[in-house]
């Protein structure tokens, strides 16, 4: 039962991240908008979200595992909240399908249950956040749910990890 607790806490706190993240890339969207640079707003972004007092680390590496060998850096993740919860950045026109990819296989390298995909280039910032989930639950009504579809589908979905 205290396994259930803990899991819970993990879920609430991971959630409570995002809710912060999506605060503060909101802010970050309506005062800047779009056309600057990535690094600007990962810099900025980064800067709002250690200001919360959370503890933000910049381009982290992303080891890769193949077939027996492991290589240190694969990729470079935008941002790690906590330790829990990756942010991955872009200021593009449109997301395309590879990106929302992109974010969910840093998750399953990184073994994080979830990560945000924030594109600065949108014309609103609620078209340019996705979340993205690795064999993670949320809460029941999570207020973060950008797609409005049935609380079941998306469940199904999240417990085989996936895009939402």
């Amino acid at each position: 039962m205290n396994d259930s607790r803990e899991d819970a806490k993990a879920r609430r706190d991971v959630e409570e991240l995002s809710a912060i993240v999506v605060d503060c890339g909101y802010k970050l969207h309506v005062e800047a908008g779009p056309g600057l640079l990535e690094t600007v707003y990962e810099v900025v972004l980064a800067r709002m979200l250690t200001d919360q007092g959370l503890v933000v680390k910049r381009q982290v590496p992303v080891p890769i595992r193949l077939l027996g060998m492991t290589f240190e850096e694969g990729f470079r993740a935008d941002l790690i909240v906590e330790d829990r919860l990756l942010i991955e950045l872009k200021s593009v026109e449109y997301l395309l399908p590879v990106h929302s990819k992109q974010v969910l296989t840093y998750l399953r390298l990184l073994n994080l249950p979830l990560g945000l995909l924030i594109n600065f280039g949108a014309p609103t910032f609620k078209e340019g956040c996705k979340r993205i989930v690795n064999h993670h639950t949320d809460t029941q009504f999570s207020r973060l749910r950008l797609n409005q579809e049935s609380h079941a589908k998306s469940r199904s979905r999240e417990e085989e990890g996936g895009i939402y």
